[in-house]
């Protein structure tokens, strides 16, 4: 696993401007970094990322399965309790998933060590599914890399497949897809996901999360009072959960991707129960409740409320002293604690890799840089390649 540098495309923000890419650069810093790239050969994709993040998964699912069947566990998850019967029916009915993304620290040597998952609102998927793959084609028929590059990256076609599937279960079904107002990135992410399922065949709508009603029904409906029956949502279960329609969703007919049990493997409390379920696996980090006295035996380690996003309200504890907090809006009354596992450096930048699942499978790789030990929302995203 190598960091190279390389020269930028001298037309890639034309392009992004053609194809709709906006948010390459926030806030006045690249998002999007082609300065360099990052080389894996196949043995580091095959085996030490693509095996077990499948392995993995199949542990998560394993997990809904157990807290599912406990309300002790439900609860201790911080699923309100109000949800706990639609969330374990979701599971019971296999309520069918789209995708996932699984956060790792690899330095192409060491196991890849499992930081959290991402399974309810992963974004980066245009620039993983797409954008990368486009630059890869640039380079690559410029003559700037060897014509034998490769790039673990399915996603696109795998979601397609999963989209033509999932049709299949709602015929004649209009997909609606949903993102928060004045979200740039979330609203480029279901607009990807979109043209992904029109080119599956399928018919597809948009509403904004603000922009959804009730009727008198119970119904949620869209804003010509049309009933939404199958929704893609890049909004939180949690934040569903909590917010006055709440009442509504087992009234409701409707069929939700992300399904309602992927609310328990977006939360936290999957990692100590990936720990105690399975203690010393190669891609685990130790995990306990912060309440466990199982806890006291980590002196180095980071703390993680049970629901946050985009390493907010994360905090780094090396010898029983705080070296490192973020700020952020979530509840940090209910955490766990993990092992500190550093990210590995590579120059003055640290990486994360996100390791993408569609349905059951391995889908490819997405890497994220930055200059602090937590990767947070303005992290930079760089391509990769095999060679």
């Amino acid at each position: 696993m190598f960091r190279r540098d390389i020269t930028e495309r001298p037309h890639w923000r034309e392009l992004a401007k053609q194809y709709g890419f906006g948010f390459h650069t926030m806030y006045g810093e690249p998002y999007w970094d082609e300065t360099a790239y990052y080389q894996f050969n196949l043995k580091q994709i095959e085996e030490d990322l693509e095996k077990p993040t499948e392995e993995i998964h199949q542990m998560c699912l394993d997990v809904v399965e157990r807290v599912t069947r406990c309300d002790e566990l439900l609860a201790k998850f911080g699923i309100p309790e109000a949800m706990w019967d639609l969330v374990a029916g979701s599971w019971r009915r296999r309520d069918p998933s789209l995708y996932a993304r699984l956060d790792f620290a690899y330095d192409g040597v060491n196991p890849a060590k499992l930081y959290e998952n991402n399974a309810d609102t992963p974004t980066s998927l245009f620039e993983t599914g797409f954008w990368q793959w486009v630059w890869l084609e640039d380079v690559v028929n410029s003559g700037r890399i060897h014509q034998s590059a490769d790039q673990f990256n399915i996603l696109q076609d795998y979601i397609m497949e999963r989209f033509a599937e999932l049709a299949k279960r709602q015929p004649g079904q209009t997909l609606y897809f949903s993102c928060c107002k004045d979200t740039e990135e979330d609203r480029a992410t279901v607009q990807y996901l979109e043209d992904c399922a029109k080119e599956a065949g399928l018919s597809t709508g948009f509403v904004y999360v603000e922009d959804i009603g009730v009727n008198d029904a119970g119904e949620f409906v869209d804003m010509n009072g049309r009933a939404i029956r199958w929704m893609f949502k890049l909004y939180p279960w949690e934040f569903m959960f909590d917010e006055e329609y709440a009442q509504f969703l087992g009234s409701a007919t409707i069929n939700w991707l992300e399904p309602m049990w992927k609310s328990v493997l977006s939360d936290k409390a999957l990692l100590p129960m990936l720990w105690q379920l399975h203690p010393n696996h190669p891609n685990l980090l130790p995990a306990y409740f912060a309440d466990d006295p199982k806890a006291s035996s980590l002196s180095d380690y980071v703390v993680k409320p049970l629901f946050s996003r985009e390493g907010a309200n994360i905090e780094i504890v090396r010898n029983g002293a705080s070296t490192f907090k973020t700020d952020g809006p979530y509840d940090v009354s209910q955490a766990i604690v993990q092992q500190y596992q550093p990210l590995p450096k590579f120059g003055d930048n640290f990486t994360l890799i996100g390791s993408w699942l569609v349905n059951d499978r391995a889908a490819g790789i997405s890497i994220r840089e930055d200059a602090s030990l937590i990767t947070q929302d303005l992290a930079r995203y760089l391509p990769h390649i095999i060679l």
